[in-house]
């Protein structure tokens, strides 16, 4: 591999990421933007057509790859079914050849409280959250340790002891994402393996925000500031840069030296009161 052209512009040419939940949202801003720098991406999600409600899909992320030269896969995953996941991983080391970057940024969301959120909702977010980034990194480690180079990168809160009312069930299966990530930093750093977790500082646009009506796009920020993010950590040599659970502006900060970030809002101004979601 040549060296980076810069931080948040990393040559990524020979690279191969996956990137679930890359049909919409931050995924699909993720998986285009790995293929500007240079990656093969595999686009893993359940959506193969866009419809009104869920707009977006593998293969139109796909496409957008494509079009820019990079090779795309675009493969169903239904990240429940271990099986799937299975496939995902090695359909991507056959066809495009290796697997350094996993992405676990598929997910799924319910802020109610524990009466409100029935044992059918809580093993939904247990299986689409933390039981799919183990899978997903128990079938892609075996490439990344042959190869002895890799980035786990997992999308969730860092962990705290704070109780999340109203979160509960969500942040029990996002907080054993966090739990994966710093097992895989811990087991592998002589592999040099990287496992991280990434989370906003604000709301991001994204369907859920949308769908969850979390306040409005004066809000929030767009997806490209969790993109330089991820791209800013991908930058860095694996066993240099593991074990941490980052905040979007703090990996912009340590890793980027960037330190102004108004023109990630999606009305490019701040608003007079941000919200918050750092410490979930």
């Amino acid at each position: 591999m040549t060296e980076s052209k810069s931080v948040l512009h990393p040559d990524l040419r020979g690279r191969v990421a996956v990137v679930t939940g890359a049909s919409r949202g931050i995924g699909r801003a993720l998986a285009i933007r790995l293929a500007r720098e240079g990656a093969d991406v595999a686009v893993a999600a359940k959506s193969e057509r866009s419809t009104e409600r869920l707009p977006g899909s593998i293969h139109e992320t796909a496409d957008a790859i494509r079009a820019m030269g990079r090779r795309a896969l675009a493969i169903p995953t239904d990240v429940r079914d271990e099986d799937a996941i299975r496939n995902l991983i090695e359909r991507t080391a056959a066809e495009l050849g290796r697997l350094d970057i996993l992405v676990n940024n598929a997910g799924a969301i319910w802020t109610q409280p524990i009466l409100e959120t029935p044992p059918k909702r809580f093993d939904l977010m247990l299986g689409v959250n933390a039981r799919a980034a183990y899978i997903a990194c128990y079938y892609a480690l075996p490439h990344m340790v042959n190869q002895q180079w890799g980035h786990v990168l997992n999308m969730c809160p860092r962990l705290t002891g704070r109780p999340s009312p109203g979160k509960v069930a969500y942040m029990i299966s996002k907080l054993g994402m966090a739990r994966v990530a710093l097992g895989v930093a811990a087991e592998h750093e002589r592999d040099n393996i990287a496992g991280n977790t990434l989370w906003p500082r604000t709301i991001i646009e994204t369907q859920a925000s949308i769908a969850w009506k979390m306040a409005d796009r004066s809000q929030w920020r767009t997806p490209e500031i969790v993109c330089d993010a991820s791209l800013a950590i991908f930058a860095q040599e694996p066993r240099t840069c593991t074990g941490r659970q980052w905040i979007d502006e703090d990996a912009l900060t340590t890793l980027a030296g960037i330190t102004a970030f108004d023109h990630y809002w999606c009305e490019g101004k701040p608003p007079a009161n941000p919200i918050y979601i750092d410490k979930w």
